[in-house]
């Protein structure tokens, strides 16, 4: 008889320590959920204008030959005097980028119909240039043709470390959401209390100057005094998300 009291107390004992812990994780669940379910959230944006320090350029060398091999050791030697243009206007290798290398075969189709054949070649070499000088952009524009780049476009000017730009942007944008913060507490009666959640997005990124394609195989490009291409200027944006707890 002792020992089933002893074992009936043991098992109340133990039924009860964990009521009191399922109890007690209720209830911080209760009070976290009520903690956050009162909240507000406020957006803030910061807006930064700078003006470029960098240019980037898209160019093509273009090559068709009867074989494949013909085109490929010419348009090497074209790379290599584009290269080389590039160089001499102190355009460091590690901003002159190969970006793409096809070989297209090219085809004759018979006028009646049946197999087309395979007349030539095409090699196509792309290239990203950066420009660190922004004084010699229109030069080299022009020069790259004269080199022998058979296509020029898709000119950018961008910053080359946007960083710090985005940091001083983040801060404004945090300093609005903050003072709409305050603006709210003094329009609705409301206490907030501390920062929950934070989120941000960045934009302002760099839009391409378009400008008509050079084509030297069009006659075009080379012999002028280059193209105009005013730098303007570049907006970084960034908006943020606080969220505050209502007290």
């Amino acid at each position: 008889m002792n020992n089933n009291y002893k074992y009936l107390v043991w098992s109340g004992t133990t039924v009860l320590a964990i009521l009191a812990i399922f109890l007690l994780a209720s209830t911080n669940k209760v009070l976290s959920t009520a903690a956050t379910t009162n909240t507000v959230s406020l957006s803030g944006e910061g807006r930064i204008v700078a003006k470029p320090d960098i240019a980037k350029v898209s160019l093509s060398i273009v090559t068709d030959s009867p074989t494949s091999k013909i085109a490929q050791d010419e348009n090497t030697k074209k790379s290599k005097v584009v290269t080389e243009y590039l160089k001499k206007q102190n355009i460091e290798d590690k901003d002159i980028k190969t970006t793409g290398y096809n070989i297209y075969p090219q085809y004759k189709y018979p006028q009646y119909g049946g197999q087309p054949t395979i007349t030539g070649y095409q090699v196509n070499q792309s290239m990203e240039i950066r420009i660190r000088d922004l004084d010699k952009v229109s030069d080299v524009l022009d020069g790259v043709v004269s080199a022998g780049a058979n296509q020029v476009s898709g000119l950018s000017f961008e910053i080359d470390k946007p960083e710090s730009l985005k940091a001083e942007a983040r801060k404004k944008a945090v300093e609005d959401a903050k003072k709409k913060a305050s603006e709210l507490e003094n329009q609705i009666g409301i206490d907030l209390g501390k920062i929950i959640n934070f989120s941000e997005n960045t934009g302002g990124y760099p839009i391409p100057v378009y400008f008509k394609e050079v084509d030297a195989r069009s006659g075009m490009g080379g012999g002028s005094d280059g193209p105009s291409v005013p730098t303007g200027e570049n907006e970084i944006v960034v908006n943020v998300n606080l969220t505050y707890q209502i007290k």
